[in-house]
């Protein structure tokens, strides 16, 4: 499975050039050099999580499939039909998984990270969460149950997440019938949208009549604001991840009953006791406000470099994944974590170019002297 997401790689790259030349030609540019690799960085950090994390990947899928499914290796899940089927079910537990990251505290401190972009391109829907599979894999358990196979599985997932690459787009219009049926760009803006009327709405993955019947859905009207409500403020990869619970963990230590500490983690996110102090209404127009440093050309020129050298690395190491130990993978996907790390801080302009230089070598170095 990781081969092929090497393989996808230069096709998402591609199209995120053609993109951004296709806006930056008709004038409505929709990409920021520091946004894109942050984004991108997080995407490439999702996929060496997922190296350490099989267990939760498709691990206790698999466990589960071979202890309780009813139809296992059923010819029917083989056929056109059966991996119809198989898709279609993915997205509809998808749908619960994503709504549950929306409305649960827990879930949207995992899922914010794929949020925390204020600008909407294609390099948005490579911003992956990390940590969303340690919760999610309970929500497809049903499928294992039905008898679809592990593999499956995978490439169904695969499917739909492929699938909402390119909706993320500003550069794509309404669609008419489709609108009402699949997600589409106009749907997804409105799923990424911090106005009032738009949140909470659209989850489908691939089909939007989820929404429709269950009651989240939105129609895109009113000019869409992108981001989160607490906006990230940073490139640093680390903190994009951990922020959320951060944020969960400060406002429960404000709380004096530890009941309500322990309910914070699975009430709605923003949630308060009776008696707490109340959060400052949420100002529209400061969120326009987008987060940015300005960078010099040659500090621009250089953060390029040192993410497409940390993607060269990333993708190796994805590649020849079977062929490594865990212990390898451990040990070089932190000496990749820590070098993402050096990238978002030279592009904050935390650490002058010496400095990333010696903790990319010393990250390097010590990984090699401990394999």
């Amino acid at each position: 499975m990781e081969k092929i997401i090497v393989y996808i790689i230069p096709v998402f790259l591609l199209l995120i050039a053609v993109e951004f030349a296709y806006g930056y030609v008709r004038g409505r540019n929709t990409y920021r050099l520091s946004d894109v690799m942050a984004s991108l960085s997080q995407g490439m950090i999702s996929q060496l999580v997922a190296l350490l994390s099989q267990l939760f990947q498709v691990g206790l899928y698999s466990l589960a499939y071979r202890a309780l499914a009813i139809f296992p290796a059923a010819r029917f899940w083989q056929g056109a039909l059966g991996w119809i089927a198989a898709i279609l079910l993915f997205d509809f537990f998808d749908y619960w998984l994503h709504r549950f990251g929306h409305e649960n505290a827990l879930g949207w401190a995992a899922h914010s990270v794929h949020h925390q972009s204020q600008d909407f391109n294609f390099s948005t829907a490579l911003r992956q969460e990390s940590t969303v599979a340690l919760l999610g894999w309970v929500f497809y358990l049903p499928m294992a149950i039905l008898g679809v196979e592990p593999e499956q599985f995978a490439i169904a997932g695969l499917v739909v997440l492929a699938y909402q690459f390119w909706i993320h787009t500003e550069h794509i219009g309404k669609l008419g019938w489709f609108d009402r049926v699949f997600s589409s760009p106009s749907n997804h803006r409105v799923h990424h949208a911090v106005n009032e009327q738009y949140l909470d709405k659209n989850y489908g993955g691939m089909l939007v009549i989820w929404d429709r019947i269950f009651g989240t859905f939105a129609e895109e009207k009113e000019q869409v604001v992108y981001g989160t409500r607490m906006p990230l403020n940073s490139w640093d990869p680390i903190w994009a991840i951990v922020s959320g619970y951060w944020q969960i963990l400060h406002s429960a230590a404000k709380m004096p009953r530890w009941q309500d500490k322990l309910k914070i983690w699975f009430k709605a996110p923003g949630w308060q006791p009776p008696g707490m102090e109340a959060h400052r209404p949420f100002d529209l127009e400061l969120a326009r406000r987008r987060y940015d440093v300005q960078l010099p050309r040659v500090r621009q020129w250089l953060s390029v470099l040192q993410f497409l050298a940390l993607l060269a690395a990333a993708s190796t190491l994805l590649w020849r994944a079977e062929e490594q130990s865990y212990l390898h993978l451990l040990v070089i996907s932190a000496a990749l974590l820590a070098c993402f790390w050096t990238l978002g801080a030279y592009m904050q302009r935390r650490l002058g170019l010496a400095l990333v230089l010696a903790i990319d070598v010393t990250a390097a170095v010590t990984a090699y002297a401990l394999l």
